[in-house]
């Protein structure tokens, strides 16, 4: 299972998942999604960084401008995560459903 803590980190705040819905239309520059929000730009650069650095998305620099857009892969460690512990979950039910079959069988 690869290090999720980055990605969790990232997901932790509410404004940043609000950052990546907006990501998920298309890129944006860092004004651009500063104008979705009441915060300082400076907060919204602070939040990409984050998002940056738990790979969910990515920065493309076009002269001055620099685009983030976001990086579906970025959510496979997440995904594993989850993955993990459905099977997990999977085998438990399994199980319990074995024992009531059992149990109330002729």
């Amino acid at each position: 299972m690869q290090n999720a803590q980055p990605c969790f980190r990232a997901l932790s705040d509410p404004t940043r998942r609000e950052i990546l819905g907006l990501l998920s239309q298309r890129g944006m520059t860092i004004a651009e999604v500063a104008e979705n929000f009441d915060i300082t730009r400076a907060a919204v650069k602070k939040h990409l960084t984050i998002l940056q650095e738990g790979n969910l998305i990515t920065v493309e620099t076009a002269g001055r401008t620099r685009i983030n857009s976001l990086n579906r892969h970025g959510f496979a460690p997440v995904i594993d995560w989850f993955a993990h512990f459905d099977a997990f979950w999977d085998d438990r039910l399994d199980a319990l459903k074995t024992a009531i079959e059992k149990e109330h069988a002729p």
